[in-house]
């Protein structure tokens, strides 16, 4: 038989390696010897675990943090489901470009890197109320862009987005993975009101209505009813696994992309915290069947990866609590006879 565009993801989801338990144990041990009361700093322990157990070093450390956003658009958008114009998203990309937006303060603040990958902004994706979003071809070729996220090295990726309509996309996505109808999943995005959310939840029920039995495989109905940032953000996730990078996921778009792994192969983003919750009631619907409980919510729905830039300095001062309490356990002078 001749091999399809998705055959080497899902071979490659079938072998992704495991955490590193021991490293897992050490720092928690670590936490245990420390002159402190018992599970006293609570998630910052738990989070210092998981870097550990998904890096591999123990105790762990956030020397080369990566934020990575992706930028897509979309053709539903004619359907007037939201009040920003498709080039708002190319505006965007330029903002981050020229370092005014609110995503390269944060990397400032925390001392993170930031790549911005524009996705053929110019080409929209299929209008999914009539067509698929992308072609296997095309959907499998974007995943393999997004891998490329993490090729100059990293050691914590924080993942964003950017996409004029993509949080009806979202929600489409979200309907085709968990079920039910668009009206579920569907929420105010950049500001929608009342009708233009209406709007939103009939382009999301068509689109279920017209790819129908096709979106029962996950990464079907990502290459039918997402686009290329959530392909894109796919593809980072595996690429980040793959290098023992855990992964901080930000809004509602990177939460649904995480879906698509999570339901072909269910420990699929187990390197994966939810760095914060927005206010599209979709995303806290999605967090809840993968089991993602936010590190914040502060009602950001900005976009960008904030919430992931945001999180990621509790993730690195949760490697430095772990890493300097590790040497004050170490120089701790033996019990006298």
């Amino acid at each position: 038989m001749t091999a399809k565009p998705f055959d080497d993801f899902r071979t490659l989801l079938a072998t992704l390696p495991p955490a590193d338990a021991a490293a897992e144990t050490r720092v928690r041990t670590l936490f245990a010897k420390a002159d402190k009361p018992k599970a006293s700093l609570g998630r910052i322990e738990d989070v210092a675990a998981w870097l550990a157990a998904w890096s591999g070093r123990a105790p762990p450390a956030v020397n080369r943090p990566l934020v990575a956003i992706f930028a897509g658009n979309h053709g539903a958008v004619r359907h007037g489901i939201s009040p920003r114009p498709v080039s708002a998203t190319a505006n965007a990309v330029e903002l981050c470009a020229a370092g005014g937006a609110a995503i390269n303060q944060i990397c400032i603040a925390n001392d993170l890197g930031l790549k911005v990958f524009d996705l053929a902004l110019d080409i929209p994706t299929g209008d999914i109320t009539e067509e698929a979003a992308l072609d296997e071809r095309g959907c499998a070729a974007t995943m393999a862009f997004g891998m490329e996220a993490v090729a100059g090295g990293a050691d914590l990726l924080c993942l964003g987005d950017l996409g004029v309509g993509n949080s009806t996309i979202a929600a489409a996505l979200s309907a085709a993975l968990f079920g039910g109808k668009g009206s579920d999943w569907v929420g105010p995005g950049s500001g929608a009101d009342t009708a233009m959310m209406a709007r939103k939840a009939e382009a999301v029920d068509r689109a279920l209505a017209f790819h129908g039995a096709g979106l029962g495989d996950p990464l079907e109905a990502l290459r039918r009813v997402g686009g290329r940032e959530f392909a894109a953000i796919c593809g980072a996730i595996l690429a980040a696994r793959m290098q023992k990078i855990p992964v901080l996921l930000d809004g509602f778009v990177a939460t649904a992309a995480a879906a698509v792994l999570h339901k072909a192969y269910p420990s699929a983003i187990d390197h994966c915290l939810l760095a914060s919750l927005s206010p599209e009631p979709g995303q806290a619907k999605v967090a809840e069947r993968l089991g993602l409980e936010p590190m914040l919510d502060f009602a950001v729905s900005h976009g960008e990866g904030v919430g992931a830039g945001l999180a990621a300095g509790l993730v690195k001062a949760a490697a430095l609590t772990s890493s300097g309490m590790a040497a004050a356990v170490r120089v701790q002078p033996a019990p006298r006879s």
